[in-house]
């Protein structure tokens, strides 16, 4: 069994108010011709499909054509995608039944209720079956008449109710298992704070949404999405695929590519990384005024400038965005700093602000306010 893992294509995205939309067809064009090439059995996408809860209506044209496209280049391919915490889920949803009859599984819902479980496909191949299990993003209130509640009523944590979920289901472990899911998992004895995270992820006050990988474990391999940046939580069998392409300045220079999977008889797995190569890339240029007009290029560019003294340049900007017409930012760097200045470029997150702004809250008022964040952060 052969299959394509995939995840946050974020479609629709604007990178610093620039439209991405020709730089997301040329990415999603390499995908169908590795798919042409490779004939693989299932194309796997682990949520954030689009980059909008309401995406436009170019951005549902660019998916399309997409999906029209892959079935063109492998007619018995099957599809399978969940939606992220970007995507709305009964969007996803829409026609699921329908286009699940066209080897199209689409499934923007977690089972909400008692007698509902996640849901799963089944394909053959000579070995036997693989069965892939599809979990979108999930909210603990939003499963907690399938997983339960605290004894006073309030929702369990993201880890509990994650476990509960997959804890729920009868998996056979003498056949390959594989899970689709996009959510933080958190690598065995790893704090949050240590992973990596993106500019262009959104991240939970408190990093309430951590859930320990291990429970991953009853998997062949899991195909995940959230993280951007490739990353393994358990070894290279259970990991983020990272995004396709660059969608914020701070992944500039990681390298993007498909992960491809084959699965033997079980316990016999092997992954490859198919690289993409975007049109443009994101760069990070560092110099003094002239080092830096010395660099022109087209990629997606943010400048910082070095000079350590004010530049008596009328047209600067000008000039920089003739030498660089994709040009997304000028800044400088600081050269003295103070005391008080180095605190104050201290990043620190919207509850951690919060929490010194208001300061003495005890714990019940905690809750509340990660809360209202994590609600404001998911809604935008």
């Amino acid at each position: 069994m052969k299959f394509f893992h995939l995840s946050d294509l974020h479609i629709g995205l604007k990178l610093m108010n620039r439209d991405l939309r020709e730089d997301q067809e040329y990415i999603l064009r390499q995908i169908v011709r590795a798919v042409q090439q490779e004939q693989p059995d299932a194309l796997l996408i682990a949520g954030d499909i689009y980059d909008k809860a309401v995406p436009s209506a170019e951005a549902v044209e660019v998916f399309d054509g997409f999906i029209d496209r892959l079935t063109e280049a492998a007619p018995s391919l099957t599809i399978m995608a969940v939606s992220g915490n970007h995507d709305s889920g009964p969007r996803i949803d829409c026609f699921r039944s329908v286009l699940a009859r066209q080897r199209l599984h689409m499934v923007g819902m977690p089972p909400v209720e008692e007698d509902g479980f996640i849901q799963k496909v089944v394909l053959t191949d000579a070995f036997g079956q693989v069965c892939f299990y599809l979990l979108p993003f999930v909210r603990p209130s939003m499963v907690k008449q399938a997983v339960g509640t605290k004894e006073d009523g309030s929702c369990l944590s993201y880890d509990e109710t994650l476990r509960r979920l997959i804890g729920r289901e009868t998996i056979d472990e003498k056949v390959r298992n594989v899970l689709v899911s996009h959510q933080f998992y958190l690598p065995s004895g790893s704090r949050a704070e240590d992973v990596e995270r993106m500019d262009s992820e959104i991240r939970m006050a408190g990093n309430i949404d951590e859930v320990s990988a291990d429970v991953l474990q009853v998997f062949d391999y899991a195909a995940l999405g959230h993280i951007h940046k490739p990353m393994q939580v358990c070894d290279e069998n259970h990991r983020y695929c990272g995004t396709p392409m660059a969608c914020s300045v701070s992944e500039a220079g990681q390298e993007k590519g498909i992960v491809m999977v084959e699965m033997r008889e079980k316990g016999d797995i092997r992954t490859t990384v198919l690289p993409l190569v975007p049109l443009r890339q994101i760069r990070v240029i560092r110099g003094s005024y002239p080092e830096v007009l010395e660099q022109a290029c087209e990629d997606y560019v943010s400048v910082i400038l070095t000079d350590k003294v004010d530049l008596d340049v009328i047209d600067m900007q000008e000039r920089m965005r003739l030498a660089y017409p994709n040009l997304l930012e000028i800044r400088r760097e600081t050269q003295r700093r103070t005391e008080n200045t180095e605190a104050a470029d201290t990043q620190l997150d919207p509850f951690q602000l919060c929490s010194s702004f208001l300061k003495d809250l005890d714990d019940g008022e905690k809750d509340i306010l990660r809360d209202v964040i994590n609600s404001v952060l998911e809604g935008r």
